[in-house]
């Protein structure tokens, strides 16, 4: 048996898999160009200007996954033609075509808010808790326009991959990763290093438009196809849906990336910089394992459309056993390489936590990643069944870190971060999932309803 089979690489896992790659060996690097060109302080700025440009999520609302989900259970009925045509169930189409009216419209306002919101909301936070010999405003308002223009693409990328582009999608996220990498190093190594996190989404930006460009005939075509006669019910059908998967979503940004803001304020931007070098390594490493679920979301979507209940829990299982592993894997040496590190490279080791607190937040990232692929699968369904989860979790794990970081900084931090998702997050997330597991294997008609597990 090939070894691609054995581990699950399809095409669309490869091509999400080579652009973690890439951005894992770009983050490598940058991670060089920081500690070469960026003193420790300017260090906590650039990774708290990450962390606050993430605030997206709360203007996005998870209405990504509730489009990619839209359009596969309403794909199933119609033929995409390669000439941008549609051609199928009269019906399906006018719904598909309102799933995409639907998401441009709602995005286009969540773009416009975000910049309105998070531009002040970035200077009064730098204002207050920041250095004045930093000149963070450029680098401050150039990431937030480039990251409302980043947010205003993701539903034609999202309506896509629902579409069955799984692979096509896939293969634009790597040239993305290409695209952004460079243009962030060209910033590093201009001197103008607090301008990388914004010149990464441009390239990002840049990439995804001329990839949409080679889809606008089915774009267009879907944009102006009439839609009233079958458009989608938003208060009854993604409404409902909604709302919790947003309210989960909000959650995961508290959960994880407030912790940097947090100890800016608390303790300041050099042991900001530290934890937030070290998340990113971390969270790079999630994402290159997260491909092996994530690209099959639409795939999950489509046999649950279709009740294919028992195929879903075969693939899913599989699935989740090769990403676990190969997450199992990476850490191991990502831990072995820190611990070294300390010893060969200590002028780089101090821009990171203590190999130490670095393992646990590898413990924690991996019970991070299994309760995002139960999500993932179970909210293929068109319900949220984590809102009460999400919502435990992120209260706990703030609550945590603000009484925990001015007295123990990065450790209370760790610890509190492993404490919730490894001994709360984790057990709660699993119990879910063996409730609406046990559902849809006796073929119910839906697995999840009401936004509870079944």
């Amino acid at each position: 048996m090939k070894f691609r089979q054995v581990v699950g690489l399809d095409g669309a896992v490869a091509y999400t898999f080579l652009a973690r790659i890439v951005n894992i060996a770009g983050s490598t690097v940058m991670v060089l160009l920081i500690v070469h060109f960026l003193p420790p302080v300017e260090q906590g700025y650039y990774y708290t200007l990450l962390s606050l440009v993430a605030l997206q999520l709360v203007f996005e609302l998870g209405f990504s996954f509730v489009i990619q989900q839209l359009a596969a259970h309403e794909c199933i009925q119609l033929e995409l033609r390669a000439d941008g045509g549609v051609s199928g169930d009269r019906v399906a189409h006018a719904r598909l075509a309102s799933t995409l009216q639907l998401s441009v419209r709602w995005y286009t306002v969540a773009a416009a808010a975000m910049g309105l919101i998070l531009a002040p909301l970035g200077v009064f936070f730098f204002s207050r808790h920041g250095a004045t010999q930093v000149a963070w405003l450029g680098p401050w308002l150039m990431v937030v326009a480039a990251a409302m223009a980043g947010l205003w693409c993701q539903p034609f990328y999202s309506f896509l991959d629902g579409c069955g582009e799984v692979r096509a999608v896939a293969s634009m996220r790597l040239r993305q990763a290409v695209a952004g990498m460079v243009l962030a190093w060209g910033a590093m190594l201009l001197h103008h290093g607090l301008y990388s996190p914004a010149l990464a989404i441009v390239g990002q930006v840049v990439a995804g438009l001329f990839f949409l460009a080679t889809r606008r005939r089915l774009l267009t075509g879907l944009l102006g196809h009439p839609a009233s006669e079958a458009s989608i019910r938003w208060s009854s059908e993604v409404w409902p849906f909604q709302w919790r998967i947003a309210v989960s979503w909000m959650c995961s940004y508290f959960a994880f990336q407030a912790f940097i803001p947090i100890l800016f304020a608390l303790r300041g931007p050099v042991e900001a910089g530290q934890m937030g070098m070290s998340l990113s390594i971390t969270g790079y490493m999630a994402s290159l394992v997260l491909p092996w679920i994530t690209t099959k979301a639409t795939p999950f979507g489509r046999m649950i459309a279709q009740r294919q209940f028992d195929g879903l829990d075969r693939l899913f299982l599989r699935t989740l056993g090769h990403a676990m592993a190969v997450f199992s894997l990476l850490a191991l040496m990502a831990s072995a390489a820190a611990a070294l590190m300390a010893v060969t490279a200590p002028k780089l080791a101090a821009r990171m936590v203590s190999p130490q607190l670095f393992a646990l937040l590898l413990l924690a990232t991996g019970a991070g990643c299994m309760v995002q692929s139960l999500a993932t699968l179970l909210r293929s369904f068109k319900r949220e069944p984590f809102l009460a989860q999400s919502l435990t979790a992120a209260s706990l794990t703030l609550a945590l870190a603000v009484l925990t970081a001015p007295r123990w900084g990065n450790t209370g931090v760790t610890l509190s971060y492993l404490a919730v998702t490894a001994g709360v997050s984790l057990p709660f997330a699993w119990s879910i999932f063996i409730r609406a597991r046990r559902g849809y294997l006796a073929l119910t008609p839906l697995a999840v309803n009401g936004g509870e597990a079944a």
